[in-house]
Formats: structure tokens, C-alpha cells, sequence
């Protein structure tokens, strides 16, 4: 009897310990964002542009501490994000990306600026995650995805340039936050706003096992006000490839008397989506020798020296989406010719042909300066020697 008694007692023990563990673990991680933002009392899908009897200038101001925060998140990246039905759900954002808060006005009006190229998988994920964290982290903030044009070497640094400066244009942001596409927070109390200094977010990445790789370690994701960014000049132009620009932006924030402030390591943990290294983003191995000069180079290299072409500005309701043409240097001879026949060939299919014509193109990567003659007609043509330095002629 005694034995049966004790049996019975373990068993539902163990069975109330079993079901407080899945009530804790569904409590703090396997919440999704959107269904602690559709299910909170805090209102946060409200649209901020519906009329109302309070104007903005009414609204309190919002809290130091949001009150919607739910601390650590489960991120996980093995499923298909459908950007349609997230632009159905996250209607509480605007045309472009932005939102502002419906009950409470927020301190700081939040640019949060992508650097990209062809990363559309990842830009879903981070639309996902990203999206309901700054809702209830309360901020006025509008998405910029800065789009690299054409194949040339990528320069991350100086499409953030761009991002603040497109930014800029439309809106009075204050405080500026640079994201690579591939992270996302495990905490929603790591806040994407500005501090009394520039402020590393992504200390404590699941690639650097969740610690930080170098005591002067500024990448991943980062903000400045908007002082603080042109107390920098912005970030350096000439960083092409992967690589160096964040030890140069944290040589100029020293170099200006200011300190790197950070969240706890526990506040601060990422995870990055796995992917291979984009092409035209190897490593570039002159960058390291630029860091010597940061603090000579940020007079004259950066927000002053920006350079670039806008090709296209799409206003999309989870992001705006701007492509540039960034002037950017090819990695080879062979990438340029290659490129230029690219654009050669999309002409002359466009067009009817014409007798006589010739074309360069390279037959093989091996040997860029190999000519093809394209014979339109019955008619012979004549084709030349490329001439010296690889330069084409039609």
C-alpha cells in the first residue's frame, strides 16, 4: 500500500514539474513576435495615422522601459518567410517601412539602415523578427534597405553613408542604426536607439560563441545619433571588399574622445543566418593598412566625400528599398569586360541587326581578350585587335 502511495506521489510530481517546464518555456521563447504583439494590451497594430482626438504633440511621452518588452526570444530561420502575408499582418506600418507609436511619443526618431545585395532570403527573416522588436521597443523608426547596384566590389560602409543621407531626406531622424541583414536579436530589451554614446548592439553573436571576437569589435549592428554620426564624418568611402570599416568607424569614435557603450552579454546575443560569403565580398586584404590613417583620412574621406547615383527608390509597406550606384570598382579585368558585354548583349537584342557588325566578348573568364566576330548577314565583316589595356570596340 505504502509502495503504491509513493508511486502515485512521484508520478504526479514528476508530472507537475512537466508541465510547469512547458508552460516557463512557451511563457519566454517559443512565443512568437507576432503573437505577443497581436496579443498584448498595448494596442501596438494601432495605425498612427488614424484620426484621432489626440494629436501627436498630445501623446505622453513614451516610457524609458516599454512596457510591452517580453526579454529573450526564439529565433529560428528553418522555415519560408512569405513577404505578402507579412504585409497583410504588420498593419500597423506605413508605406516605407515607418511607425510611430499610437499611444505615447517617442523620444527619438529611428533611421534603421540595411546595407545590401542580393540577401532577399535574409531580408525576409529580418523583416519578420525585426519588425514587431522595434514596435515594442516604441520607436518612430522607418526601415532602409540600400541596395547595391550592378556586380562590382561591395562597400558596406559607404552604402550606410547613403542609407543616412536618404534617410535624411525624408524625415528628421535623430538617431541612426546600422544592421547587417543577417542578424537577429535574442532580446528585445537590446534597445535599437541612440545613448549618450555610440552604442555596439550585436556584442555577444552565436558565430563568435556568443562572446565578442576583440575588445574594440564595432560590427554587426550599431547606433549614433545623428551628432555623433557627423562628429565622425560619417564612415569611410574607400573600404571595398570585406573587412576593416568597422575597426576604422571605431578609430574615428575614438579619435573624437568618444567611448563605446554596450548591453550586458546577456542582453546582447545574436544569431546570424548562415550563408556563404557573397561573391564580389572577398576579403580585401589592403583594408588593413588603412587603419593606421583613420584619424588623418576622416577629415576628407566619408559623409564629405560621398559619392553616388540613385537608380530607383521603391516604397514598399515593411521597408524603402533604395538601389545606388555606388561607383564601384570591379574585382578583375575580366568582371568588367564581362559586365559590359552583359549590357552590350541586352542592347543589341533589343534592336533589329545590323550588317557588318562586330563583337567583343570574352569566350572563356581565362582569356578576356578572345574575340568573337558576330556575323548579322550574308555579308562579311572585318574585326580588329582589341586594343591595348582591354578596352572594348564595336
Amino acid at each position: 500500500m505504502i509502495k503504491t502511495i509513493f508511486i502515485f506521489l512521484a508520478f504526479f510530481g514528476f508530472l507537475t514539474m512537466t508541465t510547469y517546464v512547458v508552460v516557463l518555456y512557451s511563457r519566454d521563447t517559443n512565443i512568437t513576435p507576432l503573437q505577443v504583439i497581436t496579443s498584448s494590451k498595448f494596442n501596438l497594430w494601432k495605425n498612427h495615422t488614424s484620426k484621432s482626438n489626440e494629436t501627436e504633440a498630445d501623446l505622453p511621452d513614451c516610457p524609458e522601459t516599454p512596457p510591452a518588452l517580453v526579454g529573450p526570444l526564439r529565433v529560428e530561420f528553418y522555415f519560408t518567410v512569405k513577404l505578402d502575408a507579412l504585409r497583410q499582418q504588420y498593419q500597423g506600418i506605413l508605406q516605407g517601412g515607418k511607425y510611430k507609436p499610437p499611444n505615447c511619443k517617442s523620444k527619438q526618431k529611428v533611421a534603421v539602415i540595411i546595407p545590401f545585395r542580393d540577401r532577399h532570403e535574409h531580408l525576409g527573416y529580418w523583416l519578420y523578427y525585426l519588425h514587431p522588436i522595434l514596435m515594442r521597443q516604441q520607436l518612430d523608426y522607418g526601415v532602409f534597405v540600400i541596395n547595391q547596384d550592378g556586380q562590382g566590389i561591395f562597400n558596406r560602409a559607404k552604402l550606410m553613408n547613403v542609407g543616412v543621407v536618404e534617410a535624411l531626406k525624408v524625415y528628421d531622424y535623430d538617431c541612426l542604426v546600422f544592421s547587417d541583414v543577417d542578424l537577429v536579436p535574442l532580446d528585445d530589451r537590446n534597445l535599437y536607439k541612440c545613448f549618450d554614446n555610440p552604442r555596439h548592439l550585436a556584442v555577444a553573436m552565436d558565430k563568435f560563441g556568443y562572446d565578442l571576437p576583440y575588445s574594440n569589435y564595432y560590427g554587426g549592428v550599431s547606433s549614433l545619433s545623428k551628432d555623433q554620426y557627423m562628429e565622425i564624418n560619417g564612415f569611410s568611402n574607400t573600404f571595398w571588399g570585406w573587412g576593416g570599416e568597422d575597426d576604422d568607424i571605431y578609430n574615428r569614435i575614438v579619435h573624437r574622445g568618444m567611448s563605446i557603450s554596450r548591453p550586458d552579454m546577456a542582453t546582447g546575443r545574436y544569431r546570424m543566418i548562415r550563408h556563404f560569403r557573397d561573391r564580389h565580398n572577398e576579403p580585401n586584404p589592403q583594408n588593413e593598412g588603412k587603419l593606421p590613417l583613420s584619424a588623418i583620412m576622416m577629415r576628407r574621406d566619408g559623409l564629405n566625400s560621398l559619392s553616388y547615383k540613385v537608380k530607383k527608390i521603391e516604397q514598399d509597406v515593411l521597408y524603402t528599398f533604395i538601389t545606388v550606384d555606388i561607383h564601384a570598382p570591379f574585382r578583375s579585368v575580366d568582371d568588367a569586360i564581362n559586365l559590359a558585354l552583359h549590357f552590350i548583349h541586352q542592347h543589341l537584342a533589343s534592336r533589329e541587326p545590323t550588317p557588318g557588325s562586330c563583337l567583343w566578348t570574352s569566350a572563356l573568364r581565362s582569356t578576356p581578350s578572345s574575340l568573337l566576330c558576330s556575323r548579322t548577314s550574308s555579308l562579311s565583316s572585318t574585326c580588329l585587335t582589341p586594343p591595348a589595356g582591354g578596352s572594348l570596340t564595336s
